[in-house]
Order: structure tokens, then sequence, then C-alpha cells
């Protein structure tokens, strides 16, 4: 695995939404052509923004982080906040 890119992770210490749950999985897409082409050290700082930039759009929408793999993320909203889900990506 290249160096600054993260194996799958279950972070979840939040305990997690009951009854009706919303979840959002995230990918970016041509990420392995970015690596390629910036590099590695470029992408691992990259990749290091966006999992701060998630994580702060995540936390501000409700939101619980169930796991992470490479760049891509699990969250579960709880209830029926489609709407914090959608206002999660859109930031």
């Amino acid at each position: 695995m290249p160096r600054g890119v993260q194996a799958a992770t279950i972070v979840s210490m939040t305990p997690l939404p009951t009854g009706t749950v919303t979840f959002l999985f995230t990918d970016i897409e041509g990420s392995t052509r970015m690596l390629r082409d910036v590099g590695q050290v470029v992408y691992a700082g990259a990749l290091t923004r966006h999992h701060a930039l998630m994580r702060e759009a995540i936390a501000s929408a409700g939101g619980v982080e169930v796991g992470t793999e490479g760049d891509a993320f699990f969250v579960a909203f709880g209830g029926t906040s489609l709407r914090s889900s959608s206002d999660a990506v859109a930031k």
C-alpha cells in the first residue's frame, strides 16, 4: 500500500444511531489516477485535508463516522435525517 494511504479503519467510539438510520458512503472519483499523477507526498497531503474536511462536515451535520478505507468514508445519521446527510455532502 502506498505510504500515506490508510487501510480500512473502524473509528466510531460514539454510540451508533438507532431506529431509522441514513447511511452515507463516499469515494473520491479518480483517486488512484490522482495518486499516480501527483505522487505519494502530494496525495497524502490532499488525503489528510480531505479527511479533515469530511470529519468537520460530518460532525456539523450530526453524523457518526463509522469507518474509513483509503479516501472512502462510511457515515451514519440518526432519525430520518436525509437532509443532514445531504448537508454534510454539500459542505
